[in-house]
């Protein structure tokens, strides 16, 4: 008997991103086969709105559909907006279906510290920003700014894994119909 595996590739190599994807698609899928590439977002490395940041993870979807043919391509994005005059991390993810649509949907937005605002002002990247703020490398790659700023309570995967978990049930849906 032939087992049908489902292959979903993921547009990103970064750890955090990777394991959400990773760990949701097990939770509610069979017999699949993940694979990671790197694929180019088509937006700022520093996306300044939650549309930039939309746009980045649906181009990194449809980039890795691509790229791989898989029946599911994610992308997941991490951007800032401005709201208020308060600068918040926000963070988008998308899903590309093998001959089928692009799925997209939002997770947790937070308020950013006024120290580290600025320097996002000033042009800079939150990554780096924060790999000095926290004098660590690749702080992205683990908890990341929300990790930091929710004092451990929710870290990068876990925010991501929120936004993969809205979209495979939207996949799921899908499915039914």
């Amino acid at each position: 008997m032939e087992l049908n595996i489902l292959l979903i590739a993921i547009g990103t190599k970064n750890k955090a991103k990777t394991a959400a994807v990773e760990e949701i698609a097990k939770k509610y899928f069979e017999n699949i086969d993940v694979e990671y590439i790197s694929v180019p977002s088509g937006v700022s490395d520093q996306p300044f709105s939650d549309a930039e940041t939309r746009q980045g993870a649906i181009n990194r979807a449809v980039n890795t559909r691509e790229a791989t043919n898989a029946d599911l391509s994610f992308g997941l994005e991490g951007g800032v907006y401005e709201l208020d005059g308060e600068i918040y991390c926000c963070n988008w993810g998308a899903v590309a279906i093998k001959d089928g649509p692009v799925i997209s949907s939002s997770g947790a937005s937070f308020v950013l510290p006024e120290e580290i605002a600025e320097q996002i002002h000033a042009g800079k990247e939150l990554g780096p920003v924060m790999d000095i703020f926290t004098e660590t490398k690749d702080i992205r790659q683990r908890s990341g700014a929300i990790g930091i700023f929710t004092d451990g309570l929710v870290d990068r995967k876990e925010m991501f894994e929120h936004i993969v978990t809205l979209l495979i049930g939207q996949v799921r849906y899908q499915m039914k119909q």
